[in-house]
């Protein structure tokens, strides 16, 4: 007779409040945008002696006067609020000058507003759909931040760049040493930030070709590999084209330096006029140098970041840039993680239970979180020792997935650190585990271990001095 199958467990009964979606707003607007024009969808309440809702929708280029014009003709007509979808770069224009002139602008996912399949596609057909979704408030704005924070992710998106190209011309270095049959980079961990390799490439380039001649440029700990050195040089073919490119990217390396150097500054400037993001000091004053002191009652905001380990202020300032000062926007924690795409996303039908996949979310606050978890990897701390606890799982898959996953702990801090501006961090220590673990239940579980190995096993407790 075959098994009975166990049966499946009822859902408890729950009672959800839902919203009241049917006609939220009686005045709102739809903009279905595009590279140089965009089709605006008007919905107003019936006029004298009708009962249906009107709706009106024309053309308008993407053109500061004409959104302007756009932006006084919506206001006269007493729009609530406006809708557009978030197409590349092009919803910036309409929605900064529709801001600017007072209206309420709401930003939506593409996939919060695409067209229900099988009916028309059209650009009027979008901007009136939009405007639809927009009076019953089916729509998620997404998150904007303001525009002192919008100029502060210029300049930290910009600094990202630059790096980025920076490290490329350190790769294209490597490449030309190996295309010279030079083995420098063998010897040494990186090229990048070693003054003793720069100064070898420089003699390089000025025509020196002599192993034990370069390999004397060797400064600090690096003297101690001189035969290594010697050997690496030995034999390599390093020409004049060689020398050539490695002057030209030496050279840009440089102007990169003094790029970065310079963008720093803008950024440190730039954060510290942000009233938001000022400190406070004991007797309650405030501005631009506050709260620096030991007693100050609240600190700067890149200073109370910093305090996390594993998070520098460039990278504090980064994360701001980010995610703003104001965690209003995010009611929980759990909703920051979430928009960074460093949580997954639900998937269950029916009695299949899916493990889910991470949303798409904020490649640039993703990318800050993974630096501050392989950052915090290297301390002597509570979010360190769990990066190492993570990464040395059985299938626990290594460095990457443990530094996500202490950057996903520290958005969390980063959260309640901005949401409450008198809060500080306060580090559990690298023993936390070891102090709060069951030792009774570790110890049963060994116990087991060992008898199915075929062994009997008899605890007793060590006698305490």
């Amino acid at each position: 007779m075959a098994a009975r199958k166990p049966r499946a467990k009822r859902m408890s009964a729950q009672v959800v409040e839902d919203e009241e979606y049917q006609l939220r707003y009686e005045r709102v607007a739809g903009i279905d945008v595009a590279k140089d024009c965009a089709v605006v969808c008007l919905r107003l309440p019936p006029g004298p002696g009708k009962e249906r809702r009107t709706s009106r929708t024309w053309e308008v280029a993407a053109r500061v006067p004409d959104i302007e014009a756009l932006a006084a003709e919506l206001e006269a007509a007493g729009v609530q609020l406006v809708s557009m979808e978030s197409t590349s770069d092009y919803w910036r224009v309409w929605f900064v000058v529709l801001e600017a002139a007072g209206l309420a602008v709401q930003l939506v996912n593409s996939s919060q507003a695409r067209q229900l399949a099988g009916r028309p596609k059209t650009d009027k057909a979008d901007a009136a759909w939009i405007a639809r979704l927009t009076e019953m408030g089916l729509l998620r704005p997404s998150f904007v931040p303001p525009a002192e924070i919008r100029a502060l992710r210029q300049y930290t998106r910009q600094l990202v760049h630059l790096t980025q190209d920076r490290t490329r011309y350190w790769q294209r270095l490597e490449k030309l040493l190996e295309s010279a049959l030079c083995k420098l980079t063998s010897v040494v961990s990186a090229l990048a930030g070693s003054v003793s390799c720069l100064a070898m490439l420089e003699a390089m380039i000025a025509g020196e070709t002599d192993p034990q001649v370069l390999a004397g440029y060797a400064r600090g700990p690096m003297k101690a590999k001189h035969a290594a050195l010697v050997k690496a040089f030995t034999g390599m073919r390093f020409g004049p084209e060689h020398a050539f490119a490695a002057a030209s990217d030496l050279r840009m390396i440089k102007m990169l330096d003094a790029e970065i150097d310079a963008l720093e500054a803008r950024v440190r400037d730039h954060v510290a006029a942000i009233p938001a993001a000022w400190g406070v000091d004991a007797d309650g004053t405030t501005g631009p140098g506050a709260g620096t002191g030991p007693d100050a009652a609240v600190l700067p905001a890149i200073d109370r970041l910093a305090e996390i380990p594993g998070v520098s202020p460039a990278l504090a300032a980064g994360l701001i840039a980010e995610i703003g000062l104001d965690m209003s926007r995010f009611p929980t924690a759990g909703h920051l993680v979430s928009w960074a795409g460093l949580a997954p996303v639900p998937d269950q039908s029916g009695s299949r239970k899916g493990r889910g996949k991470k949303g798409a979310g904020s490649s640039y606050a993703r990318r800050y979180a993974g630096q501050a978890g392989s950052g915090a990897a290297r301390t002597d701390s509570f979010l360190g020792e769990r990066h190492r606890r993570i990464r040395s799982r059985p299938g626990g898959g290594g460095w990457k997935k443990a530094s996500f996953a202490v950057g996903r702990s520290i958005l969390v801090i980063v959260w309640h650190l901005l949401n409450d501006p008198a809060a500080r961090y306060r580090d559990l220590g690298p023993d936390h585990y070891a102090q709060h673990a069951d030792t009774n239940r570790k110890a049963r579980g060994h116990k087991r271990q060992l008898e199915a190995l075929g062994y009997d096993v008899i605890l007793t407790p060590r006698e305490t001095a």
